[in-house]
Parts: C-alpha cells; structure tokens; sequence
C-alpha cells in the first residue's frame, strides 16, 4: 500500500555537537563523524512534511501494511517514510525482519506480581538478534548510494556475534563484501558460524569487544571500507521502529516503563528517537520511561547513573555471559544518557548469578532467554522489589536475541557448572534405569 509521495520526503545527517547542528550530510554520504568538529550525527527528518499526513492516516497506512508484500510487509519497512524515504523500494534488502510478538508472560509475570509485563520478541527474526532491524536499513542505503555511483568496496564492522551474523546475511543478499571484526574466543559457536556461512571475511582478533572497535574504525579510516556499527546513526533508525512496533502492539498506547539491556548502548537511543517521533507526530502522547540494564562486569552507564550522570569513565569489561553487552567504553553513551533524561529514566545493573536465574526463571514459564534478555529480566526483578516499578505499571522488557545461539549456557547453568552462580532453577535430566517401574516410581515422587 502507497503512503504519502516519499519525493516530498527527505531525510538528512547532522552534527549532534551543540553549536554545530547545521552540519549536515547526505543519508548516503560515506561519514560517519561530522567533518567539522568530530561529532557523532544522527539521522534527521523533516518532520513538518511528515506531520502534513495526519495521525489518523499514518495509522491506516502502517496498519494496512502489516502482512503487506515485499519491501512493506517487512516490520521496518512497513514504516519506510519514518526511517529511509530517499532509499528506492528497488534498492531496499530486506528478509522480512520485524512484526515480532509482543508476548505477555502469564506466570513470570504472576508470580512477580506485575500482571502487565510482556516480553518483545526481538529475536525471533532472521538472523535471530534485533540487529537485523538496523542492518535492513544501513545495507539498503548502501545499495541506494551504489546506485547512486557512490563507490563502496565493502562494509565492516566490530562485533560480539549477532551484529557480524546481521551484516553478513543482509550483505550476502545484497552481493556486496562484508569484513567482520570478532574477539577471538569470546562468542559462542552459534554466533561464530553464522558470518562464516554467509560468506563474511572473519577476523578474529586476540582481544576484547572495544579492541576490535579501535582496530575497526582504523581500517575503515584507512582503507576505504563502509563502518556498519551503532556508531553509523543508519542502524538506529532500523532500531527504532521497535518503538513503533511496541505502540502499534498496544493499540496505539504506551507502555509505562520500557527495560532494554545496554551495551554500546545504541538500542537505547534507538528507541527512545522512536517514541519521539510518535509523539512528534501526534500518535502518542507521552514517552515511556526508560530503564536500561548493564551486567554488573561491563557497567559504565551504570556508575556514570550513580553520580546523575555527572561523571562518566569507561571500563576494562571482564567476561559475563552477556557477551553482546561486554562493552566497557561505548559508543552511544552520550545519546543514552540523553535518552534516559528524556525519559526520566533509571539503570541498573544485575550479577551473573542474577542475569542466569531471572532467564531460568522465565524459562519455566515457557520462554527460552538469552543472557542479555536475563540481564534486562534481573533489573527488572530489581527495580520491581524496590518500588520503582510498582505493580499496576504497564511494563515492555526487550529481548535482543534467540536463546537458541546460547545452548551451551543453559547446559551449563542446568549441571550448575557456571562459575559463581548458584543454579536456582536447575533441571537436570534424570538417568533411571530402562525400566517402567523405575519410572514409574520416579514419577509418583516428582508428581505428588
């Protein structure tokens, strides 16, 4: 279904420096600080045009195009005049990524006594992480600047897993050369084989996630390579549509807390620019307030909390199982912390022990949770014990990525054989005898 005439759209990058917003770029420029002063940029609209089409329209559009065909039907692009109005459908790569369940978690949430709690599947996509959301966008303005003769030889990036798993499939489907950067040793199998089989230039590197960042804006400084981190606003605006989706979810309403684990911190502006721009646009009335969630060995937004934000220092992050979030100096930390004072929001921060058993928890009530998701999971636990989260709050949790590429984890925390943790919920299998009564017998006594 068409929306309004996406010619009379345009979109733009510009400085996010105070003083130097006039700086201001093509969405298809190879930039990636502002020229001028070194500056991180965002993405621009020209919300005056877009606020020419009334909220009851946009509505009716994103609504009717909700299981629409391609490029529409996909979750992001179904939303192509907020996020990308000057890509041509023709140059748009996409997998259908988005349109994830807003799943309400009946038991997890009875039992901590906040009945409207649900959980935003954002994993259950195509390479299995929210990444896809941002990689859709940032591919597809690459294939529009291509077209438009700009020369790109290859995109890049530094990543934990599921950033390179997204930017290899997307630049697969687009024939164009994807170079990933990875700590060697300190990615699960799962998240290691997915850019190997998409065909990615991986490098591993014997150091940690802010390593590779170093090494990686170096390279694409130096050797003509297109830098597909959270660095690169593009991402955020595939990312930001979660906002979007989580409203539409809703029935064009607003949660009243939104919990989102926090690394390079990217997703946290990402969806706090969304809900800006719904409520830009007259679609919503109010934000959600945010509550980011750090584990305890990679915390810098969380100190940074503890002094409101008066002091920020990065931090040597040490080994968690939270692997994607193991980021000790991260790149959007200025658009976070803006974010969060936007929003009225709070961070917390959750141990190791904590982030397995809160996902455990969950899991017994028929999810299937990755760590970052079980760090989100224990800060809520958290936040609601302590009063802050109060139990008539309607409350959104974000869940990043499949627990599907962390098998080993949950093998290890159900043997209790995770280090320092104490395995609550553990659920062993039990080896009996091949005997009916044995069974039997072991029945009755699980069952009584």
């Amino acid at each position: 279904m068409n929306g309004p005439d996406r010619a009379a759209l345009s979109c733009w990058l510009r400085c996010v420096t105070p003083g130097c917003e006039a700086e201001r770029y093509a969405p298809t420029e190879v930039v990636f600080h502002c020229r001028r002063c070194g500056g991180l940029l965002d993405v621009a609209h020209d919300e005056a045009a877009l606020a020419r089409t009334s909220p009851d329209a946009w509505r009716a559009l994103i609504t009717a195009r909700q299981g629409y065909q391609a490029p529409h039907g996909s979750g992001v692009w179904a939303h192509h005049e907020w996020i990308a109005p000057n890509v041509a459908p023709e140059n748009i790569v996409s997998f259908g990524e988005g349109g994830t369940a807003l799943q309400a978690m009946g038991r997890f949430a009875r039992e901590i006594d906040l009945p409207q709690l649900w959980l935003k599947q954002c994993g259950i996509t195509h390479t299995g992480s929210f990444k896809d959301l941002g990689l859709t966008v940032l591919v597809s303005q690459v294939q529009q600047a291509r077209a438009e003769g700009v020369p790109i030889r290859a995109v890049a990036c530094a990543s934990t897993g599921d950033t390179s798993a997204a930017l290899a499939a997307y630049a697969a489907a687009a024939d164009l050369p994807a170079v990933v950067f990875l700590p060697a040793g300190k990615i699960s199998v799962a998240q290691l084989i997915q850019p190997i089989a998409n065909g990615a230039h991986v490098l591993a590197l014997d150091t940690d996630f802010d390593g590779c960042m170093a090494i990686v804006q170096e390279v694409v400084a130096r050797g003509g390579l297109y830098l597909a981190n959270s660095l690169n606003s593009l991402r955020i605006e595939g990312q930001k549509t979660v906002a979007f989706e989580i409203v539409e979810q809703l029935g064009w309403d607003v949660p009243d807390w939104v919990v989102i684990p926090g690394g390079n911190l990217g997703n946290v502006s990402a969806l706090a620019r969304g809900f800006e721009l719904l409520r830009n646009l007259g679609l919503i009335d109010r934000l959600p307030r945010v509550a980011v969630a750090q584990a305890e060995r990679a915390n810098p937004l969380y100190r940074s909390f503890q002094t409101g934000f008066a002091e920020f220092a990065a931090v040597q992050a040490q080994p968690t199982a939270a692997s994607a979030i193991r980021i000790g100096n991260p790149v959007s930390i200025d658009r976070a912390i803006r974010a969060l004072r936007a929003t009225n929001g709070v961070v917390e921060q959750a141990t190791e022990a904590e982030l397995a058993n809160a996902a455990a928890e969950a899991d017994r009530a028929g999810f299937f949770i990755d760590p970052h998701t079980g760090v989100a999971l224990a800060a809520l636990l958290k936040l609601r014990a302590a009063g802050t989260i109060a139990a008539s709050d309607r409350v959104v949790v974000i869940s990043t990525a499949t627990g599907l590429k962390f098998p080993e984890w949950k093998v290890a925390y159900h043997r209790s054989e995770l280090e320092g943790v104490e395995s609550t919920w553990a659920n062993p299998p039990i080896e009996l005898p091949a005997s009916a009564s044995a069974a039997l017998r072991t029945l009755d006594e699980l069952l009584a």
